[in-house]
């Protein structure tokens, strides 16, 4: 089952601009088709590659799957100061909160920093997943459409 999920606009930006160059396909009439001809023969092959791609190059892309799940935020500056801060405490008093304060608050941010960079990640790996899935339909369709033209008389670079 497909999950429709409306695309980023950075991903429907990269998407649209391959698109774009994707679709400049030129057709030929070689069997001397005229204006109204070709109108209707290109209409009927791409309702046709739309039927066999299963992709329309009409449609606004969407997503195949739902995006990374955000993790709830951890850590932090300030949870990681308080765990040292009480940690320290507990171990040598007063003095011992503050050293522990300042290392709890260093790996905190360490922490946070890291869950950041992986949320990032995990994102793009999605993002190029869903470009490539989007290219292969498209890819598909061009390849249905240009065949259906061929078969009517025309050629199709």
């Amino acid at each position: 089952m497909k999950t429709t999920v409306r695309l980023l606009p950075g991903l429907l930006l990269m998407i649209s601009a391959g698109a774009f160059a994707a679709s400049e396909l030129m057709v030929y009439a070689n069997q001397g088709q005229d204006a109204a001809q070709q109108e209707q023969d290109e209409y009927q092959c791409y309702g046709w590659g739309k039927g066999q791609s299963g992709f329309d190059p009409m449609a606004q892309p969407t997503a195949t799957a739902p995006p990374p799940e955000q993790q709830a935020k951890r850590g932090g500056l300030l949870r990681g100061a308080a765990r040292g801060a009480v940690i320290g405490g507990i171990v040598d008093g007063s003095s011992g909160a503050k050293t522990g304060a300042g290392a709890g608050a260093a790996l905190g941010g360490m922490r946070r920093i890291d869950q950041n960079r992986q949320q990032a990640q995990s994102q793009q790996q999605y993002e190029q997943q869903q470009a490539a899935q989007y290219e292969a339909g498209r890819s598909a369709y061009n390849r249905a459409y240009a065949a259906c033209m061929e078969g009517r008389g025309y050629t199709v670079r």
